[in-house]
């Protein structure tokens, strides 16, 4: 009697193929997933133009960011994917591999060489360029002298409607001081130009103070000069507008506006420790400690303000006050006689509160 053996062995065929078949499926969807679900550390790739999907495939498989190049080759065709742009690209092993394909598909603004420039409210030109200095390709003298270069700032008066020839005063240290937009600022690399630099920033500032142009009228430089000392002298809103009121009614009743910090910044010292009574003294066209000063505002700016401190100017609180002072808090204090003021002021010195 034979045996027919010819189906059985049809049978184990089969099953054998189906194993492959579900076995290559499940590898095929096993490579489609993260290669680290935990792992969100920022891995950079670098694309260059004209790389193939056989070269893209091996620099993702390289950076450990794919499990299988062939799986990625498969899903760009199955899924019909136009092209891959050439980028500078930060993907991560918790991504799939569709994201990843998906990320390539769109481009990427990443920007390794991006620069990051942060301005602070209440900084002097000075301190602005130590910060361009460190960030970029440019020394701090370059752009202090690119600041005081008058055919320069004539041209930025020309094209800004908030700078004027109130800027080219000779007393003045640093013509745009006050006026540069406090912000962080993104370029493209170090070699960005100082120019550039101070554009973008004269921009944001025009882009700030339009709503207000109406309100400043021609007083544009008046209003940035009490804005750049109430940005030093308050700490909100709120006390700035006061503090602004009580300046305006300094100079109303013909008295030095009597400010600290315009000191500081007329003997271009930083706001570190105590100054002695000849400094607090000194003539010069910013202190408004000096008799000089009498029933005057400095000369200009002497930092540069945020745009609260800008409204706090054009909308002064009303009061009886002549003076203020601060705690070491930042607590402020009000008053309508030197007599209250003293008082004030030798309170604050028992309680430990002064500011020095």
């Amino acid at each position: 009697m034979v045996v027919k053996r010819k189906p059985k062995i049809l049978f184990f065929v089969l099953v054998f193929f189906l194993i492959i078949i579900f076995s290559s499926i499940f590898f095929y969807f096993y490579c489609l997933s993260p290669v680290d679900y935990k792992n969100n550390k920022e891995i950079e790739v670098e694309i260059p133009d004209g790389t193939s999907t056989i070269g893209i495939g091996k620099m993702l498989k390289e950076k450990n960011l794919i499990k299988n190049e062939t799986v990625f080759r498969i899903y760009v065709i199955t899924h019909n994917v136009k092209s891959m742009k050439a980028s500078n690209y930060l993907l991560k092993k918790s991504m799939s591999l569709s994201e990843i394909v998906s990320i390539l598909e769109k481009g990427s603004s990443y920007n390794p060489n991006l620069v990051v420039l942060t301005f602070k409210e209440g900084q002097r030109i000075t301190d602005f360029a130590k910060t361009i200095e460190k960030s970029t390709n440019h020394s701090y003298d370059e752009v202090i002298n690119i600041i005081n270069n008058k055919d320069y700032i004539k041209k930025l008066i020309n094209q800004y409607w908030f700078l004027t020839d109130e800027i080219l005063n000779p007393n003045i240290y640093y013509p745009l001081e006050g006026y540069l937009a406090p912000n962080t600022y993104h370029f493209d690399n170090k070699d960005v130009s100082i120019e550039d630099i101070i554009t973008t920033m004269l921009t944001q500032m025009d882009k700030e103070l339009s709503p207000y142009k109406n309100m400043i009228g021609n007083k544009v430089h008046y209003y940035f000069t009490m804005a750049s000392i109430v940005e030093l002298e308050g700490t909100n809103l709120e006390n700035r507008k006061m503090i602004v009121g009580i300046f305006e009614n300094r100079l109303a009743s013909n008295m030095n506006l009597g400010s600290d910090v315009t000191t500081y910044y007329g003997l271009q010292v930083a706001m570190t420790s105590d100054l002695s009574k000849e400094q607090f003294s000194s003539s010069n066209a910013y202190n408004t400690r000096s008799t000089n000063m009498i029933g005057k505002m400095p000369v200009g700016p002497i930092c540069n303000p945020n745009i609260e401190s800008i409204e706090a100017s054009l909308n002064p609180t009303k009061s009886d006050y002549l003076f203020f002072v601060a705690d070491k808090n930042g607590k402020i204090y009000y008053s309508k006689t030197m007599r209250e003021h003293e008082r004030l002021i030798q309170e604050i010195k028992d309680k430990g509160n002064w500011i020095w």
